[in-house]
């Protein structure tokens, strides 16, 4: 089994339209304003975004994003005006990310785990 997509609300999809693609994802889709999807640069999984209009400001969402080289990341995309609330900074799970928000609110964490993202010394043994 492998996760496809992850799909979140927004009350806004031209303006999540323009963050994601600054974050750096490839718009795959575009039925905006209901429905739009992105590619991840990376990898295969893709991100569909799907405009309501009920508040999604509550919402619990938590998109986390894995980088190869997490502070140069970061750094290009301050350059692009893209604020950050922390990070980039080494966390006591191994990781090291940089967290930001959409402009729903949902929570964005953009991470370096290496080895420690499946197999943390505290893993489950097989």
């Amino acid at each position: 089994m492998n996760l496809n997509q992850v799909t979140i609300f927004t009350i806004d999809a031209e303006a999540s339209i323009r963050f994601y693609t600054r974050l750096g994802l490839n718009l795959i889709v575009d039925s905006s304003p209901r429905y739009v999807r992105f590619e991840c640069p990376d990898g295969e999984s893709t991100l569909s975004i799907h405009e309501t209009d009920e508040d999604t400001a509550n919402n619990s969402i938590v998109l986390y994003f894995e980088c190869e080289d997490l502070d140069s990341t970061v750094s290009g995309l301050r350059a692009k005006g893209i604020s950050f609330e922390s990070g980039p900074e080494d966390k006591e799970w191994l990781w090291r990310e940089a967290a930001l928000v959409d402009p729903d609110g949902n929570r964005i964490i953009l991470f370096h785990a290496g080895e420690n993202r499946k197999h943390p010394p505290w893993r489950v043994k097989d």
